[in-house]
Formats: structure tokens, sequence, C-alpha cells
């Protein structure tokens, strides 16, 4: 059986939360995620290596050939946490809710955002730029080798903000729709927008499906994530939820994500402090749009200040959950 009641899916839900914020990222066995990403690489070498010849390959046909990567990662990902999950509920179906939950919980990134965040934060407090910049550096795409603690700030709450969607809302309302298999499809899903989702001459028309797949999974999520923000904005302290709103309808629409704009800004905000700006990629200066009113200059503190936006979208989830469930059991 594979099909479960929405009382069973939102207890499942709730428990793959907790093993999120206790546990973090599995690390045994291998995450899930570094599996994906052998996959994309082996089928993108693959793909790369049958349009070698003498001729080159058109736009259109690179395309297709990124729609094959796209569309084979999809169906990889469902079928086999489908097959799993399937062969853990004929041993027994308490079996199969542990396998739904773990790998429920494989999807969500609570914690591993948190600590992302911290290795950026701690060595900012102590003064250690270097250390700060190497860790930013493994959160961003940006060169960060010359960044002082604004930008390295910047970046941080950036990447909490826009993750916020990726690591929570998406992949908790994919498993609500469709348990384990379909979170796990989103979260290939992402990681295939991660890895070749980029207009640069590589991948501009390879890796065109995976991006549009990508936006238009994180669509609904992300919009739902900017009214837990501007919710979250109303009960945290040193934030404000009118401001937050007042960003989301200002300055979302100027990101070149139709997504990443939306929790951007309501962060942003929230906070009181201006997102986006001037960036650095392998040595060719970007300018993102910026979002929010620089009513102060960015801190560190904002770092933390993000991360407990995040959590606390996370309990507003889990609060819903709770409430759900008490309705139907009282």
């Amino acid at each position: 059986m594979l099909f479960y009641t929405w009382q069973e899916t939102a207890a499942m839900l709730l428990a793959a939360l907790m093993i999120d914020w206790l546990l973090g990222d599995p690390r045994w066995p291998t995450h899930p995620v570094i599996r994906i990403g052998q996959w994309i690489g082996w089928a993108e070498a693959r793909l790369r290596s049958s349009m070698d010849g003498k001729a080159v390959p058109t736009a259109l046909r690179v395309r297709m050939h990124g729609v094959v990567l796209t569309a084979s990662t999809l169906l990889l990902a469902f079928a086999v946490m489908w097959l799993l999950l399937l062969l853990a509920n004929l041993i027994h179906p308490w079996l199969g809710y542990a396998v739904n939950t773990w790998f429920i919980a494989s999807t969500i990134a609570v914690k591993g955002l948190k600590d992302a965040a911290l290795q950026v934060y701690r060595p900012l407090c102590e003064g250690r730029l270097d250390e700060a910049r190497k860790y930013t550096g493994y959160i961003v795409g940006r060169d960060t080798s010359k960044l002082e603690e604004p930008e390295l700030t910047r970046a941080a709450v950036e990447t909490v903000a826009e993750n916020t969607v990726d690591a929570v809302v998406s992949p908790l309302l994919y498993a609500f729709l469709g348990a384990a298999p379909l979170a796990m499809l989103y979260r290939a899903a992402n990681t295939l927008d991660s890895m070749v989702g980029y207009k640069n001459d590589r991948y501009l028309y390879f890796g065109w499906a995976s991006a549009r797949w990508d936006d238009v999974m994180n669509w609904l999520p992300a919009r739902l994530t900017g009214c837990l923000l501007i919710m979250m904005a109303a009960l945290q302290k040193g934030c404000s939820a009118a401001r937050s709103f007042r960003a989301v309808r200002q300055f979302a629409g100027l990101h070149p994500s139709p997504n990443s704009g939306i929790p951007e800004s309501a962060v942003a905000g929230a906070l009181g402090i201006e997102l986006g700006g001037v960036n650095v990629y392998h040595g060719r200066t970007s300018e993102r749009a910026r979002m929010g009113w620089p009513l102060r200059e960015r801190s560190r503190d904002d770092i933390i200040a993000a991360v407990r936006l995040l959590y606390g979208v996370s309990v507003l989830i889990a609060g819903g959950l709770v409430c759900a469930l008490c309705w139907i059991w009282l």
C-alpha cells in the first residue's frame, strides 16, 4: 500500500521535521542527493559524448538532450523511491511508515541550512574574515575572496532566505501530496537546477529544461513561503510584517528568478535591510536586483535573524500539522 490518509501523511511529515531538527542531513547511508548528483554527472557526460562529432550540435539538439537528462533524472528518482517504499510496505506497513518518514526527512534541510549559515557567522564574530569568506564560498557561486562583513552577511542571508523554499516548504508540500517519491522527485529537480541550470555558455541550452522545471515546481511553494515569512515577521522581535509584505509587492518581481525574489524580499523587508546588489562571478561583475530598503547597515546578527525566520517557518508548518491532527483525534 503506497497511498496514505492525510492524517498518516501529516504524522509522518511532523516526524520527518523532528528528525531533521535533531539530526540534520543523514550521513549514512549516503545522502540521496549525493547519489542523484552522481547520476546527473554520469548522464550529462554520456549525453554530451553522444553529441560529439564533426558537426556542431544545434541549439535545439542540445536542448533536447537536456530534456532527456531532466526527464530521466526525475523518473529515476521517483521510481527508485517508489520501489523502496513498495518493498518496505510489503514487508510490514510500519516499516513503510519508517522508510517514508526517513526519506522525507532526507529531503528537508532546516538544520543543514542553519549549520551552513553559522559557519559564516561564527568566524565573523571572531574577526576571521578569511575563514568566513571560505565558508561563504561553499554556499554561493559568487567570488567571495574580497568580500567584507556586510557582503558576507548578504550572501548568507540571501542563501537562507532562498533556501527556505528549497529546503523546507517545497519538499514538505510535495511529500504531503505524494509521500517520499514525490518529495524525492522534487529534490532531484532542485539538484538538476543547482548543477546544470545556469545561463552560461555550457548550460544555456543544455540546462534549459532543468531550470524551467525547477521554476515550475517552486512556483506555489515560493508564494506559500512568502506568506509564512510575513507571518513569522509579525511574531519575531525586531522584524516588521508590514514592511515584509510591502517589500514582496515592490521588489519580488525584479528578481531574475520568478520565485527567489519572494523569500529574499520578504526577509529583506522583515529585517529592514537591503539584499541584492553587485556580485562577481569568475571575474565578471553582475548587478542583481536590490530587495528591501537599507534602513541600516547589514551586520552578522542578520544571519541569526534569518535563521530564526527559517526555523519559525518550519515551526509554523509543524504547528499546523499538530493542530490538524489534534482536531481530528479530539
